[in-house]
C-alpha cells in the first residue's frame, strides 16, 4: 500500500487521512495541538466550502478549519 503527502485542504470531502506535520510556526502547531490536531492523528472531511472553511472530524469531535491553516497541515493518505 502506498502513502502520499499532501496538505489537508487538497483532500475531498469523505476522505481520510493521518496528521504528518504542521507546516506553520509555534503559533499555528500550539493552535492545531490545542484543538487536539497532533500528529498520527486520524482526520476525516466532512464538509468544504469551495472558498470558506473545512469541517472535519477528529477524535471524536466536530472542527471548523478556516482555509489558512487547514493550508498547513500536511496529511498522509493511503
Amino acid at each position: 500500500m502506498t502513502t502520499k503527502e499532501t496538505f489537508l485542504i487538497d483532500l475531498k470531502s469523505g476522505q481520510e487521512a493521518l496528521i504528518d506535520s504542521v507546516a506553520g510556526g509555534a503559533g499555528a502547531a500550539k493552535r492545531l495541538a490545542d484543538l487536539g490536531l497532533t500528529p498520527k492523528t486520524k482526520i476525516k472531511i466532512l464538509r468544504k466550502a469551495p472558498f470558506g472553511p473545512i469541517e472535519v472530524e477528529a477524535r471524536g469531535s466536530k472542527l471548523v478549519l478556516g482555509r489558512g491553516l487547514a493550508l498547513k497541515i500536511i496529511v498522509k493518505v493511503e
